[in-house]
């Protein structure tokens, strides 16, 4: 027996609750590719440094990164604004005396489609100092909520146009992301954000008699060293592979002959952060980034941190879950040595000089070490036996506080 036709009030019925399956399906589908535990098409990766000071005995030096004027855009969020201290717009923080400073860490994200993301990073042996964009930090985290990643989109990026080593790190094939925090847009092409903390790194580093010691201290493998020096515009460096066993003496080092050429290291290096995982262009950026404030004057040690130690000192939050995230942290030692010390030691006599301009020049070169000047001073203060450079450094030193 035929059935009779279908009205076209029936017809027209099955047709919206076809729509409404469609939309619910792809609802649904929606909400299970945002649900923690998930690992949608998202990659995420992260550079970053962890900056130290050693004396020659290999003791970590207690320092005050952030007593130089900030070198970052002034769109840039910080923990305080407004007033000064010393001089410096960011009073709270700039007098803060840690081991390590925390700089600039980005992270980058890359999809197919646009998507909404949670990310918090925690800093349990330290504290947030700066961000961007806005972010809710709370002393030893830093957390953006939900924030769009759209690959492809044209954004304004913000800019304060002076020239600056922050913007380098947007030459990537990033996605762009969008914040919106209490009604307020703004843009990147990554998140970014720095701190200061107290916490343990994997080497130690001494110095003695023109030989640099480095011992792997963690349980992990630090892989490759790279010792580098630049004196007086020449520069020179080496790169060896560190010994995985916690127990090995590590590995003594010469310093290294001043004839090396910075093209040759900034390849090496590439090949490095490439090595690790990051892409390219973002081991372009990072070199980039650090193109002054890595090669200038002075006695340094780089290496890569170990992932475990970087995922303990910076536990990260990321929802979905990415399908891969690369996290490479340089290590950067800093190393204060027997030239410093005496350079500085020769300058503070002068302090008392009758002429004007024998001080000024003095307290200039006193000074030329920039945010590592305070740790050369206190070194020399521990190792002279003069009563009046003693009496000198003290003065300046009390200054300083």
């Amino acid at each position: 027996m035929l059935k009779p036709p279908l009205s076209p009030l029936v017809i027209l019925g099955l047709g919206l609750l076809s729509l409404v399956v469609a939309a619910v399906t792809s609802l649904s589908s929606f909400s299970s590719a945002n649900t923690v535990g998930t690992k949608p098409e998202l990659v995420v990766h992260e550079w970053g440094t962890f900056t130290s000071v050693a004396g020659q005995d290999g003791r970590g030096l207690i320092w005050r990164p952030l007593t130089v004027e900030s070198d970052l855009p002034s769109f840039v969020h910080s923990v305080d604004k407004g007033d000064t201290w010393r001089g410096l717009r960011y009073p709270s923080k700039s007098g803060l005396a840690v081991r390590v400073r925390m700089e600039t860490p980005v992270l980058y994200f890359y999809a197919k489609e646009a998507l909404t993301v949670a990310v918090k990073v925690g800093f349990p042996g330290g504290r947030i100092t700066e961000w961007y964009p806005a972010a809710q930090v709370n002393r030893g985290d830093v957390e953006w909520g939900e924030l769009r990643v759209m690959p492809g989109a044209q954004v304004y990026l913000a800019n304060d146009f002076h020239e600056n080593h922050y913007y380098p790190a947007r030459a990537t094939d990033a996605a762009a992301i969008q914040v919106d925090r209490n009604g307020k847009m703004e843009h990147e092409k990554f998140l970014f954000y720095r701190g200061v903390g107290n916490f343990d790194l994997p080497l130690s580093v001494k110095l003695a008699e023109g030989k640099v010691m480095v011992k792997n201290l963690s349980e992990e493998s630090v892989g490759k060293v790279v010792l580098f020096e630049n004196r007086d515009g020449r520069i020179g460096y080496q790169i060896v592979d560190l010994p995985s066993d916690p127990s090995s003496s590590g590995v003594t080092l010469s310093r290294p002959e001043l004839r090396g050429d910075l093209r040759d290291l900034r390849r090496e290096l590439k090949a490095m952060l490439i090595s690790e995982g990051l892409y390219e262009k973002e081991a372009e950026a990072m070199l980039e980034t650090w193109r002054d404030s890595w090669f200038e004057e002075g006695l340094r040690i780089f290496y890569i941190m170990p992932r475990q130690t970087t995922d303990t000192v910076l536990p990260i939050n990321i929802d979905p879950q990415p399908a891969a995230l690369v996290r490479v942290l340089v290590g950067r030692t800093e190393m204060i040595t027997p030239e410093m010390e005496k350079s500085v030691a020769a300058q503070l006599k002068n302090l008392k000089n009758p002429s004007v301009s024998v001080r000024e020049t003095a307290l200039k070169e006193i000074n030329r070490y920039g945010r590592f000047s305070e740790s050369v001073l206190t070194q020399v203060l521990d190792h002279t036996s003069d009563p009046r450079i003693k009496l000198e450094l003290e003065r300046l030193l009390n200054e300083r506080n």
